[in-house]
């Protein structure tokens, strides 16, 4: 089990550690619950130190991101973030991830911990050029900073001027003293803020100045477990649940990120899928009936047939109802349609809605 950084730290904290995708990382400190109002509502930071980093530089860098990715990079300027997938040759997905572009032929692109070893080997395996890559996994803390607050935090520590910065673009700057330092406006949460890259050994520096400026905004610690309730209130897909080697990207809600405008690996099979129509779909659902949808619990229609599974589910500490995400047959896919959610052999009721479930 590999662990993060800051992993005595987060003990000195307090934290509950789990395994998850390889590494012990921190689950909660608190309560789910109180991390994710803490988020929701003011500003709370994740160690998300497991997540993968490779640079990919240098002439032809540009022509294998776009070989390998389904959104169309040229589209990326120096200091844009762009959100996309590695699509797999049998009509599945590798994983997703952002793609930075640093300058012209100098990208910055960030896996799933679970994947790390996967995509790099598929992205090498498909990197006929001999573009330079580096996986940077190891050397680089990611803190996410993320709330309303996140932004009035952390300006205190730098003089890039963060409220100018646009959704999914990033600067790099000193911040906190630290020189270099990758300041994202992105995040997992819809709640706003930054995503932080440091070298490792500025860690627990960068974490501490964090604290000490969020203080007056009661910024806490907030784990794995928050993470995901906040995720899922915005319908944000997660590797492994709702997509995976063998979910089509575009019966997942991907179409947005797939441009048929460009050739990229099964670019072909893809676009004939979408022009003969989708089978099925991800849609988001709420529950009527009282209930928590758990991943892989059966969704029915009346008769209790079954149309598919749950893929991620929770109790909403926002809307303070059950909702979750599944596939089901396309003509179960319009928001209204009633559906059933399968709970020890009882049916219960819910309804498909238009995600994301919590809007800004």
């Amino acid at each position: 089990m590999k662990t993060v950084p800051l992993h005595q730290l987060h003990i000195r904290l307090g934290a509950k550690m789990v395994p998850f995708a390889g590494f012990e990382m921190p689950v909660r400190y608190s309560s789910d619950l109180d991390e994710h109002h803490t988020v929701r509502n003011a500003v709370g930071v994740f160690d998300v130190s497991h997540m993968g980093e490779f640079s990919v530089k240098g002439p032809g860098a540009l022509a294998l991101i776009q070989k390998v990715s389904a959104n169309d990079a040229t589209a990326l300027y120096d200091g844009k973030v762009q959100y996309s997938y590695l699509p797999n040759a049998t009509g599945g997905v590798v994983d997703d991830l952002l793609v930075y572009r640093i300058a012209e032929d100098d990208y910055f692109l960030v896996v799933n911990a679970s994947n790390i070893e996967k995509d790099w080997n598929w992205i090498q395996g498909q990197n006929t050029e001999g573009v330079a890559m580096e996986n940077l996994s190891d050397a680089l803390c990611l803190l996410a900073v993320q709330g309303p607050k996140a932004t009035a935090a952390l300006q205190k520590l730098t003089d890039v001027d963060l409220a100018s910065m646009e959704y999914y673009t990033f600067k790099i700057g000193e911040m906190a003293g630290i020189k270099d330092v990758i300041i994202s406006a992105t995040g997992y949460t819809g709640a706003g803020g930054f995503e932080i890259y440091v070298k490792n050994a500025d860690a627990e520096k960068m974490w501490e100045a964090i604290f000490e400026a969020g203080a007056e905004f009661g910024i806490k610690p907030v784990g794995l477990g928050a993470r995901d309730t906040l995720r899922l209130e915005k319908a944000f897909c997660l590797y492994g649940n709702d997509i995976d080697d063998v979910t089509s990207p575009l019966e997942a809600g991907l179409g947005w990120v797939t441009k048929f405008t460009k050739d990229f690996i099964n670019s072909k099979a893809l676009k004939a899928q979408k022009e003969a129509g989708l089978t099925q779909k991800l849609v988001g659902f709420e529950m009527i009936d009282r209930g928590i949808p758990r991943g892989h619990y059966e969704l029915c229609d009346a008769e209790g047939n079954k149309l598919g599974e749950v893929t991620s589910g929770t109790q909403s500490p926002t809307l303070q109802k059950g909702i979750g995400l599944g596939y089901v047959p396309a003509a179960f896919s319009k928001a209204g349609t009633e559906i059933f959610v399968k709970v020890r052999d009882r049916l219960l009721k819910a309804q498909v809605v238009k995600t994301p479930f919590v809007k800004n």
